[in-house]
């Protein structure tokens, strides 16, 4: 069975940005990690929170909601790294308009989100 951990990155790329950057699989069982990792950053103030989803080989309902949890946690979030399938997922479901979701893939990309 292949190994379906979740590893979460955190860095900072400047002062006004705080990035997860995940990787595995965002499913029912990792989903708690994802929510558990940004209620930890709470101490960001007013810091962006970008969670780099580039990783992530499988996302799933509980995942979706994990992004919805952490969204109305944080006030809001920019999702980057999306691959094909998740943007239909999120487009079919609506959220779409709900995440802010970019096309950056690099530390100096983030630092030009305004």
């Amino acid at each position: 069975m292949p190994d379906q951990l979740l590893t979460i990155e955190v860095t900072r790329p400047d002062a006004g940005h705080v990035q997860l950057r995940l990787t595995g699989e965002l499913d029912y069982d990792t989903a708690p990690e994802l929510i558990t990792a940004a209620a930890q950053l709470s101490d960001t103030g007013d810091a962006r929170l970008l969670i780099d989803l580039t990783g992530v080989s499988l996302c799933d309902s509980s995942g979706l909601s994990a992004l919805l949890v952490v969204h109305r946690a944080a006030g809001t979030i920019r999702l980057t790294g999306v691959s094909p399938q998740l943007r239909q997922m999120l487009d079919r479901t609506g959220l779409t308009e709900l995440l802010a979701i970019d096309h950056v893939t690099t530390d100096a990309d983030v630092r030009s989100i305004g």
